[in-house]
């Protein structure tokens, strides 16, 4: 089996604000729900759901799940007891929503220079213009609606497309970007999968079966009946979970900060320091979301023990404060030299020079308490300029999940690098 996986793009794509955060997770982790209270979730306007699928299928979807609501919204439910292991769903390719759903005449008239986010975004439109006579009906009338999100090819088919605005597309190209999972299949909406909410500790995913030409989730954990389903949709940061698809995480463990710094402009070294920095192993990269990261910027992850190793910090990082620290073009030389003797890479070892190697550790721990004062400012006015008894709004929930994760992240770097500088001066 292959791994599906949610697409991530550029476009700001709001993901359902039911997901579930954090601490519900672990609530319902907990299997504290009894029998009676997990009946209340369910959902009667979704009981024609899996009929309608499972009929459209051909084939037996799942006998183990049920559609509810839970605090945030639709979700999947165990409607009997799951073992680790077993299949929770599986849904055939030819029930899902792709772009080879598209009408022939909009194919031809798209050519090659259409994406497939966007083909899938008109079949979208097509389906929801047809309303109940739709043959997807059942599962396009249960997406977000436009409010919870005109292009030239609706000019083209004035009778398909008749009444359809420029926000119209929008919105389906918005669905389409959040709840759409790609594989070797490329883009397709999963109906009964879509309904899968994200838990950061989770290990299910969606698989694709090519052989068997069908998406399946297993369960990675057992499951009482009433319990909510949870899949993952990857090993996101607070700032990807809310720029692709919506919602935040209380506690993400996958929070991360991209740190930026330059070298003074006013540096009697700045060329010299900037020529190495860039030719050795200080490549642009790009990250999940596909934006440039250049050489002056760096990803910090939670350190995990502030007296350990420093994970989290990157070697490349700290390697580039002792590039800073260099006063004379005879250090960085030396520092060149130790590189092309060991494994190539520039500053990775400790300097001799214990004095040196602190005030290149001080230079990186003076810029992460600069921005954990910025970011303890920012979440102070947060909290304060909040209307009285709207505390739980979820634009300000999420921004302060969003400043909350990356300043934990900030203030565990700076415990590691105040141990690792007062070691280093106990050693003097």
């Amino acid at each position: 089996m292959l791994l599906c996986i949610r697409i991530t793009k550029l476009m700001v794509s709001p993901r359902r604000f039911f997901t579930a955060p954090r601490c519900l997770c672990s609530k319902l982790h907990s299997s504290s729900l009894s029998q009676s209270v997990a009946s209340s979730y369910l959902h009667e306007e979704c009981d024609d759901f899996l009929p309608w699928l499972e009929q459209k299928a051909g084939v037996a979807i799942s006998s183990a799940v049920s559609i509810g609501r839970s605090t945030y919204g639709r979700s999947l439910f165990a409607t009997k007891i799951i073992e680790t292991g077993s299949s929770i769903l599986k849904v055939p390719f030819h029930a899902q929503i792709s772009p080879d759903n598209l009408y022939p005449e909009i194919k031809i008239l798209l050519g090659d220079e259409v994406g497939n986010v966007a083909r899938l975004a008109t079949v979208i439109l097509v389906e929801k213009k047809k309303g109940p006579e739709s043959g997807w009906a059942p599962y396009i009338s249960r997406l977000p609606l436009l409010g919870e999100t005109q292009t030239t090819v609706l000019d083209q088919f004035p009778q398909i497309f008749d009444g359809i605005k420029f926000e119209d597309f929008l919105h389906a190209y918005t669905l389409v970007e959040s709840r759409a999972w790609e594989s070797s299949k490329g883009f397709s909406m999963i109906p009964l999968a879509d309904f899968l909410n994200h838990d950061g500790l989770a290990k299910a995913i969606v698989l694709s079966d090519e052989e068997e030409q069908i998406s399946e989730v297993l369960a990675d954990r057992d499951y009482a009946p009433g319990e909510q389903i949870w899949i993952t949709y990857g090993k996101f940061s607070n700032a990807t979970l809310l720029l692709e698809f919506g919602f935040t995480l209380p506690h993400n463990i996958h929070d991360e900060v991209h740190l930026h710094f330059k070298i003074p402009s006013h540096d009697p070294l700045y060329k010299m320091k900037s020529e190495l920095l860039e030719r050795l192993r200080f490549p642009t990269l790009k990250d999940l979301r596909g934006f440039k990261h250049h050489a002056d910027s760096f990803t910090i992850k939670e350190v995990r023990s502030a007296t350990g190793k420093g994970y989290g910090i990157p070697q490349s990082l700290r390697a580039a404060a002792r590039v800073l620290c260099c006063t004379s073009a005879e250090e960085l030389c030396y520092v060149v030299e130790e590189a092309m003797e060991n494994d190539g890479r520039l500053g990775r070892r400790p300097f001799k020079n214990i004095e040196r190697e602190i005030q290149a550790h001080e230079i990186l721990l003076s810029q992460i308490t600069t921005l954990i004062g910025e970011y303890t400012e920012s979440i102070k006015l947060l909290v304060s300029t909040s209307p009285a008894g709207n505390r739980h709004d979820s634009r300000e929930r999420m921004a302060h999940d969003l400043l909350a994760g990356e300043l934990r992240v900030l203030k565990a770097a700076s415990l590691w690098l105040q141990n690792y500088i007062l070691t280093l001066h106990h050693s003097a």
